[in-house]
């Protein structure tokens, strides 16, 4: 019987939060850019509220490998699996901003419904609603107070019940204590292995095309410099479409 080269811890989710804000969570060069549409991170926030599970992330320590900011991860936890739902959640609860497989920097704002209870991704028109909290993530900032958002909300919106306001933020407030069950990868796996991991568990999910599983091959072969070469790709692509970057890249 083959020896089990991982345990799964479950953590919640204010401390993978915390983990992205001190840089803890890395990425590395064998991921992908974030590729889910603004609706797939309101489903995300939808399955928090409503006490949903949404799936394992899997990661791995190894202080060698090289991240996508192009340096070594001297220890961190590397993300191997989890990038597009810890990315969404950065974007919807912290408000920050993510760039897309079009290598475009965008934020995702998602709005909440309190009387209604329901999440939308936010637009115009909700914006100027005043029955919607236009973007959750300031229901998340340091200097966020309930009371006055709720104060807020019932003078604008003179029906609504109080106690259900206060009960329904209060929830939203708590999808940040769910917990998320990390699987903490082998130390001591080569990194062909944990691109082997990588390729199976996405297999099932969203799907890989033939780029992504040629990119992560690359990205993962240190002897030919292969980092570098999925790099130069990378910003190959970036520069195609947007030559502005090539200022910050210099």
């Amino acid at each position: 019987m083959a020896t089990q080269r991982y345990s799964v811890t479950p953590h919640p989710i204010q401390t993978l939060l915390t983990w992205v804000k001190s840089g803890e969570i890395a990425i590395p060069e064998i991921q992908r850019p974030f590729v889910w549409d603004a609706t797939k991170v309101r489903n995300l926030l939808d399955s928090l509220y409503q006490g949903y599970p949404v799936g394992y992330l899997i990661a791995w320590r190894n202080p060698t490998v090289r991240l996508k900011d192009g340096t070594l991860s001297a220890g961190k936890r590397i993300l191997i699996d989890g990038q597009q739902r810890v990315t969404a959640l950065m974007a919807a609860l912290l408000g920050y901003e993510v760039l897309t497989k079009d290598y475009e920097t965008v934020r995702i704002r998602i709005a909440f419904h309190p009387v209604d209870e329901r999440f939308e991704v936010s637009n115009p028109a909700i914006q100027k609603d005043s029955a919607w909290i236009p973007d959750v993530a300031d229901a998340f900032a340091p200097d966020f107070k309930l009371l006055k958002l709720i104060k807020s909300y019932t003078a604008a919106n003179p029906s609504a019940d109080e106690d259900a306001l206060h009960e329904s933020l209060d929830r939203v407030g708590k999808i940040v204590n769910n917990h998320v069950g990390i699987i903490d990868l082998a130390e001591d796996l080569d990194i062909e292995t944990v691109t082997e991991i990588f390729i199976r568990v996405n297999s099932a999910g969203a799907s890989l095309s033939q780029a992504d599983f040629a990119m992560s091959k690359i990205a993962a072969n240190t002897s030919y410099g292969g980092n570098q070469l999925r790099k130069a790709i990378d910003y190959f692509c970036h520069l195609a479409v947007a030559p502005e970057f090539y200022g910050p890249i210099q």
